[in-house]
């Protein structure tokens, strides 16, 4: 059986698997994002180590970015102009494929855990969908008609621009670009900044989570406006708060009143916004399909 390698790139953390969806992991590792050298040579030891045993097929990168996820471009596989350090303008593709002689997908992490939510989770059945990671930072992808969402590059959508209330929120952003773009104003580190605790540190009952039920309602409200996703699936670490949903749910449906007159967000809201069904794995996963995709290319 051909194995395929997935590589979830985020900026804290790297996870690595080998196997051919989830209920077929082979193998899997994590460890701390580092400097590019020291991280994306663990990874290829990796795959290499295991590769002896496994017939790895090909790999598929799903990463933070931004990222360039344009075969036909120069830069194809590189993390572009990200604001951590060391890792912009790095070759991030071209040096696995060139340490493992596969085949290798690439796109941007949320691009990659929607796929894998499209093939084995929440999103499964539709061609339209948006899938939302809320942690570290802020990020968007998902489908249109059954096709990633691609254009220029891949989609920013936790760079839009929401309604700040100076008055109630006086924080300024934690965005480098922006300020108080929609990741400045509701990531994990923007909550931190804020109040001076990590989420996972504040009560349920904390004024926190109005404040970031509202900011996150918003900018679901301008998707749900431009995208028309048939669902919306909301991953990353704030989102384990399971109690910021059904505050979500609720603010979006006060932010719409009554326009969108679909049942999807009248009556069955609690299955519109969901978590994801692939849970914290849907990233690699979604890069395993990644790596198929690309040795079908």
């Amino acid at each position: 059986m051909s194995l395929w390698g997935g590589i979830e790139a985020g900026g804290t953390k790297f996870v690595c698997a080998i196997g051919v969806g989830p209920d077929e992991l082979r193998a899997e590792t994590s460890f701390p994002t580092t400097t590019p050298q020291e991280t994306i040579g663990r990874a290829i030891a990796f795959f290499q180590e295991h590769r002896q045993t496994e017939p790895l097929a090909a790999v598929g990168i799903a990463s933070f970015g931004p990222v360039d996820p344009d075969p036909r471009s120069a830069t194809f596989g590189y993390i572009t102009t990200t604001p951590k350090p060391h890792w912009a303008q790095v070759d991030f593709a071209g040096q696995i494929r060139a340490a493992l002689d596969v085949p290798v997908g690439f796109d941007s992490d949320v691009n990659g855990a929607a796929l894998g939510e499209f093939r084995w989770g929440a999103a499964q059945g539709l061609d339209t969908f948006v899938y939302l990671t809320v942690g570290t930072g802020l990020g968007g992808g998902g489908m249109v008609n059954g096709r990633l969402i691609h254009g220029l590059m891949h989609p920013e959508m936790g760079h839009m621009r929401l309604p700040h209330d100076w008055a109630a929120d006086p924080y300024a952003g934690y965005c480098s670009y922006h300020g108080d773009c929609w990741e400045g104003l509701a990531c994990g580190p923007a909550i931190e900044a804020r109040w001076q605790a990590r989420a996972d540190q504040l009560a349920p009952e904390h004024p926190c989570w109005a404040l970031e039920a509202r900011y996150l309602a918003l900018g679901l409200v301008n998707i749900i406006c431009t995208l028309s996703p048939q669902r919306i699936i909301m991953g990353g670490g704030v989102m384990k708060q399971v109690h910021l949903f059904p505050l979500i749910r609720r603010e979006v449906q006060r932010l719409l009143n009554g326009y969108i007159q679909e049942e999807a967000i009248l009556q069955r809201i609690d299955d519109y916004i969901v978590p994801p069904g692939l849970g914290s794995r849907a990233g690699v996963l979604g890069a395993m399909a990644l790596g198929e995709e690309a040795l079908a290319a």
